[in-house]
């Protein structure tokens, strides 16, 4: 498919697209393995960070949600004959550890952040406080949501949608490892081809694995586009904060 620009509310071509006021930026804990097979790579980590502060730079409000993957998985964990909610909170406290470290890249680049819980640990975060944060990006502070949704049996894609309505983003930017969405796995199938658009719908009934059913039908409901693309070239972030680049856009508005 054809690589253009593409404003992500109207669907027209715009070379000259403003950035978006506010944005939620939902990475899985595997972006930060880098190469590595498990934890953290600090290389990888400081380039997540560097492409939050260009996005920054550029005046956009930026609030993020990571997911543990790269530490401890709830799910897998519960395949393993774990109990579910214990697997569950075990992988929350992995997201915050993940939320730390973003935390430290960015503000050994003098970029101002703040990580709210859900789950309340004072010593190392805030409580989760919706208006607080809102104050925090206002001021051009990154607000790192930890913990999901303090809740277990519900994902971290449903926690980013979930902030995303209370913040009143204007988009979900999900930062894979692929450049938007595929009619089939781009790695196996070489004849896959992106989708420039594609309605909240199809992706459910298609179950092309955007992100997790609930988080779609919350974005749905709120009307809030999900913008697909790939966390893994550098400075990619703010390019398609800016509707440049390749991407996929989830709306209603085809």
């Amino acid at each position: 498919m054809a690589d253009t620009d593409i404003d992500i509310d109207t669907g027209k071509n715009n070379a000259k697209s403003k950035p978006y006021k506010r944005v939620m930026l939902k990475m899985s804990g595997e972006v930060l393995m880098g190469d590595k097979e498990f934890g953290l790579d600090s290389e990888t980590v400081d380039r997540v960070a560097l492409d939050i502060k260009e996005a920054i730079e550029l005046g956009i409000e930026v609030c993020v949600v990571v997911g543990a993957g790269n530490i401890f998985r709830g799910v897998s964990g519960a395949a393993d004959g774990m109990d579910r909610t214990t697997a569950d909170y075990m992988g929350m406290l992995g997201i915050v550890m993940n939320a730390l470290a973003l935390q430290n890249a960015l503000e050994n680049m003098d970029v101002k952040t703040r990580v709210q819980s859900a789950i309340r640990m004072d010593s190392i975060c805030e409580p989760y406080i919706r208006r607080k944060a809102m104050r925090h990006m206002k001021k051009g502070r990154v607000v790192i949501f930890a913990a999901g949704t303090g809740n277990p049996y519900f994902t971290t894609d449903t926690a980013a949608a979930l902030r995303a309505s209370e913040m009143n983003c204007d988009v979900i930017m999900k930062g894979t490892k692929v450049d938007g969405v595929y009619t089939a796995d781009p790695k196996k199938d070489p004849n896959a081809e992106r989708y420039e658009r594609i309605s909240y719908m199809e992706v459910l009934t298609k179950d092309l694995r955007v992100m997790d059913a609930t988080a779609v039908s919350l974005a749905r409901e709120n009307n809030i586009p999900i913008v697909v693309f790939s966390v893994l070239e550098k400075g990619n972030f703010a390019q398609v904060a800016q509707s440049k680049g390749k991407y996929t856009v989830v709306t209603n508005n085809l």
